[in-house]
């Protein structure tokens, strides 16, 4: 799934969600199992409503990051939530269609500021994109 809008001054997951989704799904992928509103809402760094932690949780439904079982009827229904993804398939799926995206628009100048960035940050960074150009040069020549 793609994420719609990415905010690129943000950190972390709040460059794809808002604050409190990020939060929320930060608790989400931590819990390892199906999850309740009100185990989400007890985990909340600050107080929040049920009306309010169910709202987040739905609309994480709805954008497809979640996923809803509702057990029970009436006043004795609970439901229960749990992530469609891992977060590392999350972040991987997420920075590989960003990549993608920006490579097909913007070409060259990609690659250019790539390696300016991996210099400038890790070297190591550039013997990983050596390495890998090694590779795919490799392979290229055993087809």
């Amino acid at each position: 799934m793609k994420i719609q809008r990415m905010k690129i001054s943000e950190e972390g997951l709040n460059r794809f969600f808002g604050p409190l989704e990020a939060q929320i799904m930060e608790i989400v992928w931590s819990e390892r199992e199906e999850v309740s509103i009100k185990k989400v809402q007890s985990l909340l760094i600050e107080e929040l409503s049920f009306n309010t932690v169910m709202t987040v949780l739905n609309r994480l439904v709805e954008k497809g990051h979640l996923t809803k079982a509702s057990l029970g009827k009436g006043r004795n229904k609970t439901s229960n939530f749990k992530p469609v993804q891992s977060k590392e398939q999350f972040i991987k799926e997420q920075t590989r269609i960003v990549t993608e995206e920006l490579v097909q628009e913007y070409g060259q100048m990609v690659v250019n500021h790539f390696f300016d960035a991996f210099e400038q940050t890790d070297p190591q960074l550039m013997r990983l994109m050596e390495d890998r150009i090694n590779q795919w040069k490799r392979d290229k020549d055993e087809t």
